[in-house]
């Protein structure tokens, strides 16, 4: 029950009159339900509908201006997707931040964006913005939506989503088709969101999107990746993500599939395997997580379990070598295949919470290919998903697998390689420009093209493969280019490795950063009696470097020779978005990182042993303290390797 839409024939209406149209037909459908408590509670889409109406004159109500910038931050929540449509109801646009942001984060946003209110989900979000409110002015007001510990909060600044509520339902009543009148007024070309890129480089840039781009990018891909009214989703990724805002607005109101939000973050996982949707969304650090937290269960299975699990995946990595050569299963693998759909495939599918999935999307960033196979093995096609937040979903559906690929263009998109291998692209999804920055617009958008700063190319199935971004492109004192996110996406297949950086530009070989993954490997230690006290006493012991440098080596047998592995480190802590390595959607800050660890990477190259750091380390009881410690520099050789088994 889609509203009419194809390629090339975008409904022109916003965002908010896409509800009108979606209420109107299924009234007294469930267009979202909540977790509270253990029980799913529904939402129908009048009573959707009805919210919306009754927040945006709440707003009014309390002397928002229309056109005015609302700004969300906080965990998935209903109640943000009420606020952005509200928003764009009154003519003005949403932004949603991370819910991990800091204060100085979130101050930033707001001031750029020139916020008036401002949702948030509970008490930790209201307080990272009351720590800097004096440094925004623009600011009117805060609504909370969870009430817990907000008690205390005495100031008219700070207001609850319900009395919201309440006093638009107020003023709807005393004021008949005002509401409707400000729906009315709206046009599908103006700005909708302002959604921030991931500032891997500096500051963020807040991307201006149209109802007209934001709508047309899905209508795009639900051409060839369609959903049904009535299936299922969750809202998985942080709405700051653009592609599940997409799926959450425009999406969801053009076909009308249920959204399903979890209690928390917490009961994710869980949640999935409940619901069944037909549709999940990741990233690829989810993909990999999913994958280490599966195969460190079956590490602890019985024997036999385990013994069952190795032979189907065994027979898994066989069935997708014939299917990625598109070779017919000869009998004897067909029978096989049976066999162990019914005792690993489908039970696997199933505590994944994928039995009923359907259209199963990575994006954000690569996915590494040894990723891909291992779900393709269990049956679970994994598409992956290119694009940009300036221009949504631009690749992703499939003629025949290529987990290596990140798909075929959508229809209403045109891939570009230009002369320099940068991939580009044009479209109806492509955005209005950057908010405040026409300098910033002009460097991406050239000839009616969207560069995109990733280095490409389309293959003869016109599959495109990105190599990497351009600007990480290395180039070793041989002459040999190599892309470190390829290295990087080999190693973060080991169970036992969180995060990989690679360097090597203009060195002699590449060299690895590498951040275990204290959980996985912590259980490793305990059942191979190597005792520890903290993650830093961890990472360096020497049972751990040996086990690590197992898994790098197996990563070199993967390479060519020239290109191979030479040095590594395990590093002393983790990756830390509040230190600004990674960013809110969990993208290494490459520059950040070489520049910050610098002396580790010359004591790598220059062949030393081991360097002294300052570490600040956290113990089991909750202590913590700075404390010197020593990271051993090692080679990625055979030769070092003791194996466990």
């Amino acid at each position: 029950m889609m509203i009419e839409a194809g390629p090339g024939n975008y409904p022109d209406r916003t965002l908010p009159q896409l509800l009108e149209d979606r209420a109107g037909m299924t009234a007294d459908a469930v267009a979202y339900r909540i977790k509270d408590r253990g029980l799913w509670k529904p939402t129908t889409w009048s009573e959707y509908r009805d919210q919306v109406e009754h927040f945006a004159l709440g707003l009014v109500d309390r002397g928002m201006e229309p056109g005015s910038t609302v700004a969300i931050l906080g965990d998935n929540w209903p109640h943000h997707l009420v606020a952005d449509l509200a928003a764009q109801a009154l003519g003005g646009s949403g932004v949603v931040l991370f819910p991990e942001s800091t204060s100085d984060e979130v101050a930033y946003v707001l001031a750029h964006a020139e916020c008036r209110v401002v949702v948030v989900r509970d008490q930790e979000q209201a307080d990272k913005v009351l720590d800097v409110i004096d440094e925004l002015p623009d600011v009117g007001f805060i609504v909370y939506c969870d009430g817990r510990g907000m008690q205390r909060y005495r100031s008219q600044r700070v207001l609850s989503f319900d009395k919201m509520i309440d006093a638009g339902r107020a003023r709807a009543a005393a004021n008949p088709g005002e509401y409707q009148n400000f729906v009315d007024e709206g046009r599908s070309h103006d700005p909708a969101m302002i959604m921030y890129t991931s500032g891997t480089t500096g500051r963020p840039k807040g991307a201006m999107m149209s109802h007209h781009n934001v709508v047309a990018a899905i209508v795009n891909f639900f051409a060839v990746e369609p959903l049904q009214f009535g299936d299922e989703r969750l809202v998985f990724l942080p709405l700051a993500w653009a592609g599940e805002r997409y799926f959450s607005t425009a999406g969801h109101l053009l076909v009308g599939y249920r959204l399903n939000f979890a209690e928390s973050p917490e009961t994710l996982r869980a949640d999935i395997r409940e619901i069944g949707p037909q549709q999940l969304v990741g990233a690829p650090r989810m993909w990999e997580d999913f994958l280490s937290s599966f195969e460190l269960r079956m590490g602890e299975a019985t024997r036999l379990k385990r013994a069952i699990y190795r032979w189907g995946m065994d027979v898994g990595q066989s069935l997708v070598d014939f299917d990625l050569a598109g070779e017919a299963l000869p009998l004897r693998l067909r029978l096989k295949r049976k066999v162990a759909e019914f005792l690993v495939y489908r039970p696997v599918r199933d505590q994944l919470g994928l039995l009923r999935a359907t259209r199963v999307y990575s994006g954000g960033g690569a996915l590494g290919q040894e990723v891909a196979k291992y779900f393709l093995s269990l049956g679970v096609p994994i598409k992956q998903m290119y694009g940009q937040t300036e221009a949504g979903i631009t690749t992703t559906h499939w003629d025949k697998i290529k987990p290596e690929t990140m798909g075929q263009p959508i229809p209403g998109v045109e891939v570009v390689i230009n002369e320099n291998n940068e991939i580009a692209h044009r479209g109806p999804s492509v955005f209005l420009g950057y908010l405040k920055n026409p300098d910033a617009t002009e460097e991406v958008l050239r000839d009616g093209l969207l560069l995109s700063g990733d280095e490409g190319f389309l293959d003869d199935d016109g599959h495109l493969v990105v190599v990497d971004r351009s600007k990480n492109v290395a180039t070793l004192m041989s002459g040999d280019r190599f892309s470190p996110t390829f290295v990087e996406n080999k190693a973060k297949f080991s169970r036992f490795i969180r995060e990989a950086v690679c360097f090597g530009h203009e060195r002699p070989f590449p060299v690895l950063l590498v951040n275990i993954d204290g959980d996985v490997v912590g259980r490793w230690a305990e059942k191979n009696r190597v005792g520890y006290t903290t993650y830093t006493d961890l990472s360096q012991k020497p049972q751990i470097i040996d086990l690590i440098r197992e898994e790098i080596v197996r990563i070199n047998d993967s390479l060519p020779e020239r290109l191979r592995v030479g040095r590594f480190v395990i590093l002393h802590k983790e990756f830390d978005a509040d230190d600004e390595e990674i960013t809110r959607t969990k993208k290494i800050r490459r520059n950040l990182v070489e520049q910050r660890y610098s002396f580790i990477l010359d004591a790598l190259y220059a062949g030393e042993d081991s360097i002294e750091v300052e570490a600040k380390v956290t113990y089991r009881d909750g202590r913590s303290s700075v404390i010197t410690t020593r990271l051993n520099l090692m080679d990625a050789s055979k030769e070092a390797v003791v194996s466990h088994g």
